[in-house]
């Protein structure tokens, strides 16, 4: 299940997994997806390695923001990811 976490202004919406237990570790799946006329562009990244497992569509600069963001909002991607994602009023 992937749950949503906030949209960006050119329309990237990013999404994440619950908590993934994998060798004694907990894994999050971090999805980047916006669209575009031919379908989406696509990115997706697992935390806590940040090894990113498919870049589609996504120049490297935009990827470099990802991946900043990323860093700045792991340990939340961990919080929402425990608990079904974030409460939206």
């Amino acid at each position: 299940m992937m749950y949503p976490y906030m949209t960006l202004a050119d329309e990237t919406e990013i999404t994440h997994s619950h908590i993934i237990e994998e060798n004694s570790q907990q894994k999050v799946i971090v999805h980047f997806e916006r669209p575009t006329d031919l379908g989406f562009d696509s990115a997706r990244c697992e935390l806590p390695e940040y090894k990113w497992i498919l870049i589609e569509g996504y120049s490297e600069e935009e990827v470099e923001v990802f991946r900043q963001l990323l860093q700045s909002n792991a340990h939340l991607f961990y919080k929402y990811a425990a608990c079904g994602g974030v409460e939206i009023a």
